[in-house]
């Protein structure tokens, strides 16, 4: 494996693990109903919860990891070799754009889940009564998963690619085929010249000459 190679998933595995563990200590951390007081009746008492900075670090590590991935990769969108149907590209495909996906919504999950867990003071109306909003569980969690899943496949797109280009093909396109036959030709063999016969008298001269 190229040290290239070797940096950037190391690089990438660190976020990974810095997002699962921040998303998870956000979810733990984040504000519960029990802990919201009413002082009056259109005024929420918020305890301080270290989940904002928790979810945002989890969303700025995703959203680093994801950078470097894509930059790393290149975009494949953006190759202007023809597009193969074979596995290879159907995998790499696959991957980019579920990576994508899964990395949109578990970037808007952490972010959101941070804003919302910090609304201190804040309270809504809901047909005519107030009640204090507080983030609903599993929203870090979930954030936290998708990030894993968005990274996990576009490190395995990153992979897939780099192999692809170090094997000289960089879209997996099939070896040119067997012709299956055999060369055949003539041996080319240089010309022999014809013995030349001497005289002994003439061969004895030019011993001692």
């Amino acid at each position: 494996m190229e040290r290239k190679v070797l940096v950037v998933c190391c690089v990438v595995g660190f976020l990974s693990l810095l997002t699962a563990a921040t998303g998870f200590a956000a979810e733990a951390t984040r504000i519960k109903g029990s802990q919201v007081q009413l002082n009056s009746p259109t005024q929420c008492s918020y305890p301080r919860s270290p989940a904002l900075p928790l979810g945002l670090t989890a969303a700025v590590a995703l959203l680093i990891a994801q950078i470097i991935i894509n930059v790393s990769s290149g975009c494949i969108c953006c190759k202007r070799s023809p597009h193969p149907t074979n596995s290879k590209w159907t995998v790499a495909v696959v991957c980019f754009v579920v990576s994508w996906f899964t990395f949109v919504i578990a970037f808007l999950l952490l972010l959101t889940g941070a804003a919302l867990n910090d609304q201190h003071g804040g309270e809504n109306i809901y047909f005519g009564n107030y009640y204090c909003y507080v983030v609903k569980p599993g929203v870090f969690t979930g954030g936290a998963i998708l990030a894993q899943v968005s990274i996990a496949l576009g490190t395995l797109y990153y992979l897939m690619l780099t192999q692809a280009k170090n094997s000289g093909n960089p879209w997996g396109d099939p070896p040119f085929p067997n012709q299956g036959g055999i060369a055949m030709g003539q041996p080319q063999i240089p010309p022999t010249q014809e013995p030349v016969f001497v005289h002994e008298d003439t061969y004895v001269r030019r011993q001692f000459t």
